[in-house]
């Protein structure tokens, strides 16, 4: 029960928060020391998102689970503006600068880079570290946006140029229980993932798989090497059951439906230095 209590708590929390993106947020920098990993929790995290199991070798995914409850104490705390109900993971970039392995123990770290405006909200940067030993072997920088009314008005964002399209893909089939299932291998049950009506009040006709399932799904497909750097944003939420189709090349990676844009990632190897 203890990993859950922040999430209850910032649950509790989300209906008096009134986030806006000048307001304070905590500079605190949470700290786990001495984690190890469960085997059994991780190889239902593989199987799940479709790595294979077995292997010493973390998944590049999987260090954002272990700091789950970390940065669930720190988003769902009372001094921080935005109510974690219903906060939608936006992006992320993912930096494994040496394989992890499953047997090491790590030192985790996160905290609260900064608020930004957004066109539907507020908009929050966090930041998360893992440490083996003294060295930083792994680290990840997400946005999270709180939807609510603004009337900040936005500088016109500018068209980026459209890449080459990828060849064709691989379809997958999504089932209405993929949040679900994901909730009991990550700890991430946020309502707007597990069940229609839950999602409903929070603006949304069905559950959406979480982004980090599909970001995972996505780099258990594509292949990752073990200094390696993956920005992913997600465009659009998967409305759950669904169809999408996976597509990859030339170091990047989609996940899609029709002309509706899911997930748009680029993999970059690394250098020896992990730079």
């Amino acid at each position: 029960m203890a990993d859950h209590l922040p999430l209850v708590t910032g649950a509790l929390r989300s209906p008096f928060k009134r986030p806006r993106p000048d307001a304070h947020f905590p500079r605190t920098r949470l700290v786990r020391s001495g984690v190890r990993v469960d085997p059994a929790r991780l190889t239902a995290y593989e199987r799940g998102c479709g790595f294979p199991t077995g292997d010493d070798a973390l998944p590049l995914t999987y260090p954002h689970v272990l700091a789950f409850p970390l940065a669930m104490r720190l988003l769902g705390g009372r001094d921080f503006p935005l109510p974690l109900l219903g906060l939608v993971h936006t992006s992320i970039d993912l930096t494994r600068h040496t394989a992890l392995s499953a047997g090491d123990e790590y030192e985790l770290a996160v905290r609260v880079a900064g608020l930004a405006p957004h066109r539907r909200g507020t908009e929050a940067t966090v930041v998360t570290e893992a440490r083996a030993g003294r060295e930083v072997v792994w680290e990840s920088r997400s946005t999270y946006l709180a939807r609510h009314h603004t009337d900040t008005v936005q500088p016109p964002v500018p068209v980026p140029e459209k890449p080459e399209p990828l060849p064709p893909g691989t379809e997958w089939r999504l089932g209405e229980d993929i949040g679900r299932r994901y909730a009991a291998v990550s700890g991430d049950r946020n309502p707007i993932h597990l069940h229609p009506l839950t999602a409903r009040l929070f603006g949304f006709p069905r559950p959406i798989a979480h982004g980090m399932w599909t970001v995972a799904r996505c780099l258990a497909a594509h292949g990752t090497s073990e200094a390696v750097l993956v920005r992913a944003e997600f465009r659009a939420p998967v409305l759950l059951p669904a169809t999408v189709e996976y597509a990859a090349g030339d170091g990047r990676f989609t996940l899609r439906r029709g002309d509706r844009l899911h997930v748009d990632g680029t993999v970059q190897p690394l250098g020896s230095d992990g730079h």
